[in-house]
């Protein structure tokens, strides 16, 4: 007769599940010892925040729910962060808390509180089972949740003493891995969306994390090529389709690309795949974008469409399968020319690069952050995973090396909650191991899981950490002198920590780096070897291309 934790454990290799993100606590002993014991893989982490974006990276990376355990109370408080980036990007995960004994609620226990109010904001599904019996219902209503529409976070509640007690009748476990339904287009509006593509002169199309979560990174490539669109991608969507193709120009961002910027207040119309139009896309309004342009969008999520812009066609289905209608019905037809118009958006994007090259250039001490990117630009692997994770040294990043990969470009999500690239990385060396995740962090979003180093060594993941380390809060820094035009800042200033060293400490190798020509040399050694590789550099604190388009708007 199984008892609750062995019908968790269960249900969760029913639905596919091999590994555990955890840190452990005294409602998670029982459990933990049974999905060792079943054979699943236990990684274990340094803070709760940091199990859940582990469970996110593989959420993002797999498509499938990451699974996070955490113990209740501080440790569930703990793991909030976590849950709320992973459900604001979209990613599936089953983030499961234990909580005090079930007999002593609202009786003043230890660690007893009130838990699933705290993640219902958070979260697509959040319960707590009743008694051990109904544990498989729930963790399959959580993968269900996770995963249907816009994929996203499902939370359970466990009592410690359900995971001990034994149930002799019990919900059946999940009968396999899920599968969704997704949605198809219609037929007319796939119509309506190629007469607009037809008689547009200046279209863009802006690809978000949609194309990736639908699998759709050749019916794009497909799509542009037949229609000679430029295509400009953001968030999960980087290097769905490189950015090495002629026809795919970077980020679809204004403060990280001058083409995307120019483009979208120039395009007549505007194809929207897989993305709000949200923040990044300044809502699509008319500081980015024509009050003329006519809009489409395709989106999974029906509430979407037609949000913040009305939309010439909006289109309810799964990005791939409506990507894949519209190639069928452009299969006979040659790619219209729009030399002229991609030629356009190829100066703008050519001279872009030459500024930040000319950036690059220019001598600096302590070194500009292009310094050290341009020379990572030739040095990154192919098959290499980069994890983004800070301010304005990052941005600078963001804008000089391109996407190539689908999903090897990972970056905070909509939250930007700073520091979760670092275990979201971890993961991804755990998926990859034959290849090297990158994590490139500013020295103050390092801080938040800085000790994550000792899960790298303990688990073995050679993963390279870049550091920029400009001794500050880099964004807020630039952002106060900027608004308030003096030299002035409040709590913006961090000690210069060797952070090597702290590597060093924890088991893994590192060095520092002072000037550019210590660059290729470092990079190098740290791609040679084995273990967890730190590179501490020493960089001037430098304003963004994405500050000085925050700045420009406050005036």
């Amino acid at each position: 007769m199984p008892n609750g934790a062995e019908l968790f454990i269960a249900s969760l290799k029913k639905l596919g599940v091999s590994h555990i993100f955890t840190l452990v606590g005294d409602h998670l002993n029982e459990i933990l010892r049974v999905a060792e014991r079943e054979g699943l893989v236990i990684a274990d982490t340094r803070h709760e925040s940091a199990a859940v974006h582990m469970a996110d990276g593989w959420g993002r990376i797999t498509r499938q729910p990451g699974v996070s355990m955490v113990t209740g109370a501080p440790g569930h408080t703990n793991s909030l962060s976590g849950i709320a980036t992973a459900h604001t990007t979209g990613s599936p995960i089953l983030a499961m808390s234990g909580m005090s004994s079930s007999k002593m609620r609202d009786r003043y226990a230890f660690q007893d509180m009130e838990q699933l109010a705290m993640v219902q904001a958070i979260t697509k599904y959040a319960a707590m089972p009743a008694e051990p019996g109904q544990i498989p219902f729930h963790v399959h209503k959580a993968f269900l949740e996770s995963l249907s529409g816009r994929n996203g976070a499902s939370h359970l509640s466990v009592p410690v003493d359900l995971l001990t007690t034994k149930s002799e009748n019990h919900y059946p476990l999940p009968d396999g891995p899920i599968e969704i339904r997704k949605p198809g287009p219609d037929s007319n509006e796939i119509s309506r969306l190629i007469d607009l593509i037809d008689k547009a002169e200046r279209p863009v199309v802006i690809a978000g994390s949609g194309t990736w979560w639908s699998g759709a990174s050749s019916e794009l490539q497909t799509f542009v090529e037949k229609t000679s669109m430029p295509l400009f991608t953001v968030c999960l969507a980087r290097g769905v389709v490189s950015d090495d193709h002629p026809l795919c120009f970077g980020y679809a961002d204004p403060t990280l690309s001058r083409a995307a910027a120019k483009a979208f207040k120039e395009a007549d119309v505007v194809i929207v795949l897989g993305k709000k139009l949200d923040y990044r896309l300044r809502l699509g309004g008319a500081r980015l974008f024509s009050p003329e342009a006519k809009f489409a969008q395709v989106d999974n999520h029906p509430e979407e469409l037609g949000l913040n812009r009305r939309l010439e066609v909006g289109i309810y289905s799964d990005v791939k399968l409506a990507l894949q209608a519209l190639n069928d019905a452009l299969r006979d037809r040659t790619a219209p020319d729009r030399s002229g118009w991609l030629a356009r958006v190829n100066k703008t994007d050519e001279a872009w690069r030459q500024e930040l090259e000319s950036i690059a250039a220019a001598p600096s001490d302590p070194m500009h952050p292009l310094h050290l990117y341009m020379q990572m630009r030739t040095w990154v692997p192919a098959d290499a995973t980069l994890c983004w994770d800070g301010g304005d040294f990052v941005h600078w990043g963001r804008c000089s090396i391109p996407a190539r990969r689908p999903m090897h470009w990972l970056r905070l999500g909509a939250l930007a909650g700073l520091g979760a690239c670092f275990p979201i990385g971890l993961t991804a060396q755990i998926l990859r191991p034959n290849s090297r995740a990158i994590i490139i962090s500013g020295d103050g979003s390092l801080g938040f899981y800085a000790a994550e180093m000792d899960t790298a060594v303990r688990l073995g993941l050679p993963v390279i950490i870049i550091v920029g380390n400009d001794g500050g809060w880099g964004i807020e820094r630039e952002l106060q002198k900027g608004t308030y035009d003096d030299e002035h800042t409040v709590a913006c200033e961090l000690l210069r920590t060797r952070y090597d060293l702290v590597m060093k400490g924890f088991g893994g190798e590192g060095e520092h780096v002072d000037h550019p020509g210590q660059i290729q040399p470092a990079l190098d050694r740290a791609l040679k070897s084995d273990k967890p590789y730190l590179i501490n550099v020493n960089i001037a604190g430098a304003r963004s291309p994405f500050t000085q388009y925050q700045l420009a708007g406050k005036k």
